[in-house]
């Protein structure tokens, strides 16, 4: 169970490398070395997943590659289990996660285009491959959280587990921060939307005159990711595009060139290639109003100006945040930037955006910066203001400052124990068969040969 527990944390970066490393290897000859219930194991499934463990710097043993297996055999009970409950994953689920878990990882590694060189494959294929996987995942993910669903951990049970770890096998905490901002995006002028939407409309115009959508998205287009490949971005379903670009999208007949449509990104017109079921192929050619400096330096002046309200304690950082930042994730909850890898409002240094490690290393606790622009290229251009609400520096763990996180590890400790109940019972139920090959000198935490009958 020990290496399982980490596989449902869902580090979305970690998955998905892992996922696309499976996805690539080459096909060999396989063979089934365990078979529960309706589902199976395959020699195939061990390697890969043996080889991630080693691949992410975890210590090998002699029994290694058996906890391995014994993982993947608890894993598989509780797919196998989701089945027999007819659990679901639909399929607005399953695309909703799969573009969370994409974008994450294309802002990780910087855009799209570099994401499809680096695995040297479409996203739309890319997609494809994530697709099963990713489906078992999530069931077996909804699969525990049906069986951990009652759990409750008291104060007395979080003190009694911190009491319970010996003092010289406390964890080291690194150190980490909680920062809020305000921010003020830069608004385009009327004159510039005008001017973009009159070029789509120039473009769409010389489309229907004959000349070739595509060539006109690699010469015009600022989306540069998909203007190198003439404007197309591959098979798409509804959820995978904004709202706005997919109402359009999946309106038009093969070959039909769209109306001009505005997305968070700027203004497109939209060609159908293909559609094929639930998903379109589209080529787009994508226009951003151009920002002036002005525009930009209103953005900066505004944000001075409620820095300054909030210095001499007119307006508190949280409810200016609320009554003026521009950042809809941010502005309710008092302008706090959550960890998107773990939901805490706390995120190690090492884990913060250049840009803004660069600018809160300058700061002490309680301090607001200077308007400072927005670096991340995903984000509108503007400014923000940030403050450091709390910074902590690397100590070992301890119930004052890092309650949170002992409580979730209790919290861990009591659904590991439950699934471990579960499975015993749950084992004797169920058909089982290993291949004694990989088994017979294995050291398993559960008795797996209970039951080969059922």
């Amino acid at each position: 169970m020990r290496y399982i527990i980490k596989i449902f944390i869902f580090i979305a970066i970690q998955f998905f490398a892992s996922t696309l490393l499976y996805a690539q290897k080459e096909i060999v000859l396989d063979e089934i070395i365990a078979v529960i219930g309706d589902e199976i194991v395959t020699k195939r499934d061990l390697e890969a997943k043996f080889s991630d463990m080693v691949s992410q710097g975890m210590s090998v043993t002699d029994n290694s590659r058996c906890e391995v297996f014994e993982d993947l055999l608890f894993s598989t009970m509780l797919l196998n289990q989701s089945r027999v409950d007819s659990i679901e994953v639909t399929e607005q689920q399953l695309e909703a996660e799969m573009n969370q878990r994409l974008s994450y990882y294309i802002n990780q590694i910087g855009s799209a285009d570099a994401l499809e060189k680096y695995y040297k494959k479409p996203i739309s294929q890319i997609k494809d491959e994530m697709r099963k996987v990713l489906r078992e995942q999530m069931l077996i993910q909804q699969m525990q959280g049906k069986i951990t669903a009652a759990v409750r951990i008291t104060p007395s049970e979080v003190e009694a587990y911190y009491n319970s770890i010996p003092k010289d096998s406390l964890p080291l905490i690194d150190a980490e921060v909680e920062v809020a901002h305000i921010v003020k995006y830069a608004t385009v002028s009327k004159k510039s939307i005008d001017e973009a939407k009159e070029k789509l409309n120039k473009y769409k115009e010389r489309v229907n005159s004959g000349e070739q959508f595509s060539t006109l998205a690699v010469l015009y287009s600022d989306d540069q990711g998909s203007a190198v490949k003439g404007g197309e971005i591959g098979f798409v379903g509804r959820a995978e595009v904004e709202a706005e670009f997919a109402a359009a999208a999946f309106q038009l007949k093969e070959g039909e060139v769209s109306p001009i449509v505005e997305t968070n990104f700027g203004y497109h017109i939209i060609q159908l290639i293909e559609r094929r079921g639930a998903k379109v192929n589209v080529r787009h050619i994508l226009i951003k109003p151009k920002l002036t400096a002005e525009a930009m330096q209103k953005a900066k002046n505004e944000l001075d100006s409620i820095a300054n309200l909030i210095a001499q304690d007119s307006i508190s950082f949280a409810k200016a945040a609320n009554l003026f930042s521009d950042d809809d994730d941010t502005k309710k909850n008092g302008g706090i930037i959550v960890n998107p890898q773990t939901g805490s409002s706390m995120t190690p240094m090492d884990k913060l955006e250049p840009s803004l490690f660069f600018v809160i290393d300058k700061l002490n606790d309680g301090d607001v910066s200077e308007a400072v622009q927005i670096q991340n290229p995903r984000k509108k251009p503007g400014y923000r203001i940030i403050k450091i609400l709390k910074r902590t520096d690397p100590h070992y763990a301890n119930l004052q400052d890092d309650y949170q996180k002992v409580k979730q590890a209790a919290s861990g400790e009591k659904e590991r124990e439950l699934l471990q109940e579960w499975m015993g019972r749950t084992i004797r139920n169920t058909y089982i068969s290993l291949d004694e090959k990989y088994s017979k000198d294995c050291k398993f935490m559960q008795d797996w040969s209970v039951n080969k009958s059922n």
